[in-house]
């Protein structure tokens, strides 16, 4: 044989030993992710990871395993801990999450554990970004229009126990008529924009979901927010209030309704699949 065709031949042979080599790999990934999942359904979160990892190791392109790891590495994250250790957790999944996105942008998925990873440690404001990225793929979700009137009625919340403790007052959640006037003035400064975003999703999250009581628990949370706003307005206040206590009232009557339908029980005489009768 002359030296072109052995060299032509040798080619040949090692493309058939990377495929072959590429044949296994892929096969060893799967094997690796099956382990994976069977270790994460039984919340072993660690050997889970060190599977998906593998995975990942061996099949760069299977996207699958990315998620998985991704999502075993955010159940390691402990929500508020800004330890670096937990803080670095968050960070890999997150940079997982996007490489995911990287491949695929409409994978709503990863934009909502990037929102949720992001909520767990602390960073509201990157966590908003994200959960508008969510509502932007799917303007019906009703958690990420919730999450972020969550947010703003948290951080609007602190605001105004900062100002008042700074001021030797308590909020008494019904807009603070005695509180001074600069104090409630600097309060709205802060606010006014969290409170009007933060009405705009949970009403938002309530219209997609008509039974969210936590939603509508929120927004009763967020109205006596937007009661100190109209400070020095009475009426305003008042109806403000009124507002308040409205979807109070709302949020524990169809909580009770959402627990007598999650407890109830078949009733009286039913039908299987097959249709006879147990």
């Amino acid at each position: 044989m002359n030296r072109p065709a052995r060299i032509t031949a040798f080619a040949v042979t090692l493309a058939g030993m990377v495929l072959a080599m590429s044949g296994c790999n892929q096969l060893a990934a799967r094997d690796q992710l099956n382990k994976g999942v069977e270790a994460y359904k039984s919340a072993h979160y660690e050997e889970a990871i060190g599977h998906f990892q593998k995975a990942t190791q061996l099949d760069p392109n299977l996207p699958t395993a990315k998620t998985y790891l991704a999502t075993a590495l955010a159940q390691n994250i402990v929500p508020g801990l800004e330890t670096p250790e937990n803080i670095k957790t968050a960070e890999q999944a997150i940079a997982i999450f996007k490489d995911v996105l990287a491949k695929d942008p409409n994978d709503v998925n990863s934009l909502k554990q990037i929102a949720g990873i992001y909520y767990q440690i602390k960073k509201n404001d990157d966590a908003k970004t994200w959960q508008k990225q969510v509502l932007a793929k799917d303007p019906h979700d009703p958690e990420a229009a919730y999450t972020i009137g969550v947010i703003d009625w948290d951080v609007a919340h602190k605001n105004v126990l900062t100002a008042l403790q700074a001021a030797g007052l308590n909020d008494d959640g019904q807009g603070n008529a005695k509180a001074p006037k600069q104090v409630m003035e600097a309060i709205k400064a802060k606010n006014a924009p969290l409170v009007e975003e933060g009405l705009q999703f949970l009403n938002q999250a309530v219209a997609n979901r008509a039974n969210y009581d936590d939603a509508m628990a929120y927004l009763n949370l967020t109205y006596r927010r937007k009661a100190d706003l109209d400070f020095g307005n009475a009426a305003a206040v008042k109806a403000d209030l009124a507002s308040a206590d409205e979807w109070r009232t709302k949020a524990m009557g169809t909580r009770k309704e959402n627990e007598a339908k999650k407890n109830a029980g078949p009733v009286g005489i039913t039908m299987d699949a097959n249709g006879k009768l147990k």
